[in-house]
């Protein structure tokens, strides 16, 4: 992990930004200078001899003068026009003399000459402003705008916090407009009943938490939950991001997290809230080279969560995504006494979310929230909120009154693999090759027992690269993926490949992503389920983020990772060879769904199995083997009591991919 703020890009780009504003600043006030002293000097002073000045007066060249009001002021000398030994860009001054006082004013009256008093003090200061008061203001505005571009809330506020206070009335969120976290909100609701009735609590002796950390996936609620907090508690709450303590000047971070915690105690009880709180909260590792206005910030903040009194309700959330990269200081208790974890919601967990964000949308009598749950297994509430709302665009945009099911169907579709290409057009030969590249995954699916059931085929592009996909909707939700299961999704993936080989005689560039996602899937079910005969039970790799990008590391020597490549290829072989053996023994059903599909571009779920009824000569379904069926899925998902993750999300998040909702998808892409 490398602290070294300079490694970037986003912060070499800022740097750069500050030194070129900071170098049009001083460049600016040079010239401005400079340009103010060439003002003032433009009219230089010069000082007359008495003679001289006698003589100028006896010849009459002197136009007037300008006696200044303090009897040691010089005399001005103004000569007049046309003079040619005088300049009118000088100032000619001659200092009086004292005994020679009443003969020079007779020569004075004698010859015209006009007398003014007046004060030049107001010279001397005009001078002093031009050359020194407004460079120095000028500098001071500019410095000041830097500053604030920079987030600093200009010179006076630089170190001020930037928080954000809200009141219960202006955030208006409350537990009822957060769905799917019920362990969560039971977490935070003890808080909350702590900050409304604290003496039953501190009656027996019971003391409020000092900080709760909010970890989990991105879009998973957990900014909605610490709103949802202060909203039930009915106090002050403070918001802020991690970032917004971090400036270029270093002490900036730490002045502000003073002001922050003054500001907080001063209206307590009240909720301060950091967001991403891993900005200033990482591990303090100084290998790797450190960041000490980073550091410094972090030390502040544990100093002020350490002297703060918990009995008058002061309350700190924090939200992160990265929790490994934490400083063990900051998690220790007495700080952050409370981890609350926010996962990726289940079914039940899924339909209320989509229930709360519906409650604003008009839907008709198709709507059914639980076939969308199902099909979107691994989903968060940020993907669900955008799938409510492009249901709802999609009923506007065909001109229906209401959202269906339909639209809501499509909605998860644009979401996952993007909108129809329509305009995209295929050449007869690369439709018939999709084609059977998608008939090849769905046929491999309904002939496996321990795969999930086909809801739909299509051969239509779409805007995420994908040429065509078969989307697979589970009958349940499943929190346990068994080994035969994880082999029929391998076999599954291969069967795209496995059918354009068998038909066409030659592969294509279209199973780049079935390989990809196959590969990751035998890799984790090596090194880290343990389903290997060869390895057995030995953990082989270990997370390294487990909330983001899920990626992993491998805890083995070089040899032992030559061996696990050769063991994925493999299972990868056995799998490809199974595939193009299941659609061997049913050439004649690929061939006829192909040619329909083809036409069609299109099909449900049901009618791939008519047809494939039909051509097989199988009786259709009635209910009998309807529940049979059913029956038999029950028995074979058994579950862990206390198993709370998807091993299918497992599976790609342990491969290396980026956690994401787990796509009923396969896609061809080309």
């Amino acid at each position: 992990m490398d602290n070294n703020k300079n490694n970037d890009p986003n912060g070499q780009k800022s740097n750069w930004q500050t030194i070129t504003m900071l170098a049009v600043a001083a460049l600016l006030t040079f010239v401005l200078v400079t340009g103010m002293q060439g003002l003032v000097s433009s009219s230089r002073d010069e000082e007359l001899s008495y003679s001289e000045f006698v003589r100028m007066v006896e010849n009459g060249e002197v136009e007037a003068i300008v006696q200044g009001s303090s009897s040691t002021s010089n005399i001005q000398v103004i000569p007049k026009a046309g003079t040619l030994d005088f300049s009118s860009q000088l100032n000619y001054y001659v200092v009086p003399l004292a005994a020679d006082a009443v003969r020079l004013s007779q020569s004075l009256l004698e010859n015209g000459v006009d007398i003014r008093v007046e004060s030049r003090d107001n010279s001397v200061i005009l001078a002093a402003v031009l050359n020194y008061a407004i460079p120095f203001l000028f500098l001071v505005f500019l410095m000041n705008f830097t500053m604030r571009r920079m987030g600093g809330g200009g010179i006076m506020g630089v170190g001020k916090s930037n928080a954000k206070m809200y009141v219960q009335k202006e955030t208006g969120i409350t537990f009822k407009d957060v769905a799917g976290e019920d362990e969560a909100k039971e977490s935070l609701t003890e808080i909350v009943d702590f900050l409304h009735n604290p003496g039953k609590y501190t009656k027996i002796g019971a003391k409020l938490p000092k900080g709760a950390l909010l970890v989990g996936p991105p879009g998973t609620g957990k900014t909605l939950l610490a709103k949802a907090v202060a909203g039930e508690a009915h106090v002050p709450f403070y918001s802020l991001s991690g970032s917004d303590f971090v400036e270029m000047f270093v002490g900036v971070g730490a002045s502000r997290v003073r002001d922050l915690f003054k500001n907080a105690a001063e209206n307590a009880p009240c909720i301060i809230f950091i967001d991403e709180i891993d900005a200033i909260g990482r591990s303090r590792d100084s290998r790797l080279g450190g960041n000490d206005e980073r550091e410094q910030t972090l030390n502040q903040l544990l100093s002020e969560m350490d002297g703060f009194d918990s009995t008058k309700g002061l309350l700190v959330l924090a939200a992160t995504n990265r929790p490994e990269i934490l400083d063990p200081a900051l998690l220790r208790p007495g700080r952050f006494d409370r981890r609350v974890v926010v996962e990726r919601p289940d079914l039940n967990g899924r339909i209320n979310i989509l229930k709360v964000h519906s409650k604003d949308v008009l839907l008709d009598e198709t709507v059914d929230f639980k076939e969308i749950a199902l099909a979107t297994s691994g989903a968060v509430g940020a993907d669900l909120a955008n799938m409510m709302n492009e249901a709802a665009i999609n009923a506007v945009k065909h001109g229906r009154q209401a959202v269906s099911q339909k639209d809501l169907f499509e909605a998860v579709e644009v979401v996952l693999v993007g909108k129809e290409k329509k305009d995209r057009i295929m050449s007869k030969e690369e439709r018939r090759i999709v084609s059977y590249h998608e008939v090849g995954h769905a046929l491999v699916s309904a002939l496996q027992k321990h795969s999930e059931p086909v809801q739909k085929i299509t051969i239509v592009p779409r805007t995420m690269g994908a040429l065509g996909y078969v989307m697979n909707v589970p009958e349940e939700e499943k929190y346990l993926n068994t080994k035969k299961e994880l082999e029929a999704m391998l076999v599954e993936l291969m069967a795209g490949r496995a059918a354009e080989e068998l038909v066409f005689d030659t592969v294509t560039t279209g199973a780049a992503n079935d390989i990809e996602k196959a590969t990751n899937l035998a890799r984790a079910m090596i090194t880290q389920y343990g389903m290997s005969k060869k390895f057995g039970l030995m953990s082989l790799e270990s997370k390294e983020n487990q909330y983001l990008s899920g990626r992993t590391v491998l805890n083995c020597s070089d040899a032992t990772a030559g061996e696990i490549d050769q063991e994925v290829m493999k299972i990868l072989k056995d799998s490809y060879e199974e595939a193009k053996r299941l659609l061997s023994e049913n050439r004649d059903a690929m061939d006829q769904i192909a040619e329909f599909l083809i036409e069609k571009e299109t099909i449900t779920g049901k009618e791939f199995m008519e047809i494939f009824r039909k051509v097989k000569g199988l009786p259709p379904e009635d209910e009998s083997e309807a529940k049979e069926h059913e029956e038999r899925v029950h028995e074979k998902q058994p579950l862990h009591e206390g198993q709370t993750e998807n091993v299918g999300q497992m599976a790609k998040e342990g491969a290396g991919e980026e956690s994401r909702p787990e796509e009923p998808l396969q896609r061809t892409e080309i």
